[in-house]
């Protein structure tokens, strides 16, 4: 009969597979690393730095000035609340597109914008922009 020995079969049964495991950490921290820097395709559109063109049938913008006493203008002309909602039904009626900027003096008081933002509102004016000034 032969005999066979158990130790050299048994070093055949078992493999080594730390090398293995290393080998998978490691790829698996490239792909973390690597992935986030791939997906980064962020587009934007830089503005080119030349004025814009002018376009002949750009909406006229209206401008509405409020003083610091109150005054209201409307594209340099002095009126009352109750004129600048006569004046703006009028311009409404022949541009149903109505586009306004409403600037307020530095040391106006603040119910006499609410004034002059109600009546916009009352006349459904949609497109409504405030001025501002850089500090």
């Amino acid at each position: 009969m032969k005999k066979t020995s158990h130790s050299h079969h048994s070093t055949l049964n078992e493999l080594n597979i730390t090398p293995l495991l290393d080998l998978v950490f490691v790829l698996l921290v490239i792909f973390i690393i690597t992935t986030p820097q791939l997906m980064n395709n962020l587009e934007i559109n830089l503005p080119s730095g030349k004025p814009p063109p002018n376009n002949p049938n750009q909406p006229k913008i209206n401008q509405i000035s409020v003083t610091d006493n109150g005054q209201i203008t409307l594209n340099g002309e002095l009126v009352t609340a109750a004129q600048l909602k006569a004046r703006l039904t009028q311009i409404q009626a022949g541009d149903p597109e109505l586009a306004v900027v409403v600037k307020g003096a530095d040391g106006v008081d603040y119910q006499h914008m609410v004034n002059v933002l109600d009546v916009l509102q009352q006349l459904n004016i949609q497109k409504v922009g405030l001025a501002t000034t850089a500090p």
